[in-house]
């Protein structure tokens, strides 16, 4: 692995082991993914936000300029945190797969799991992985650092 990518690793892995919740509901969903949804308009960043627990979807933006295809990317990247409870950025990054798919020994659909950035586990305190935030339409890193961005400011990280 190269040093920019180890050092690009070693970042990711830090953010999600420091990028922890102290509670996770639907007001905070709410008050995150509207957080974010501001700053991706004053960016004019055409993009969607999904914010999900496992059992049900709590947030959803689709701005101006999204595509069709985003859904189904962020959904996607969903899957791969759910499955790992790793970001799917680090799993890319790990991955280091130019096709975007997992390896065949992994099982895993092509139309269901991406190796791409841009979701991110919701970790809680006392609870683990929770769920997963996503963003989809700017390049991977950028989706990435969308999330970390918006929960540092929210969790004070």
């Amino acid at each position: 692995m190269a040093a920019m990518d180890s050092d690009e690793l070693a970042r990711v892995i830090e953010e999600e082991s420091a990028l922890l919740f102290e509670n996770f509901d639907e007001a905070v969903a709410f008050s995150l993914g509207s957080s974010m949804q501001a700053r991706a308009l004053a960016q004019g960043a055409r993009i969607v936000i999904d914010i999900r627990l496992w059992d049900r979807p709590l947030f959803y933006a689709a701005l101006p300029g999204s595509t069709g295809s985003n859904p189904e990317w962020a959904r996607r990247k969903i899957n791969v945190v759910r499955l790992f409870h790793k970001s799917s950025y680090r799993m890319a990054l790990e991955q280091r797969r130019e096709d975007r798919t997992f390896p065949p020994r992994y099982g895993l659909d092509v139309s269901d799991y991406v190796l791409a950035g841009g979701g991110f586990p919701i970790r809680v305190r006392s609870a683990g992985v929770i769920g997963a935030i996503a963003v989809s339409g700017l390049a991977e890193h950028e989706d990435h650092d969308m999330i970390v961005a918006a929960i540092g400011k929210f969790v004070g990280g």
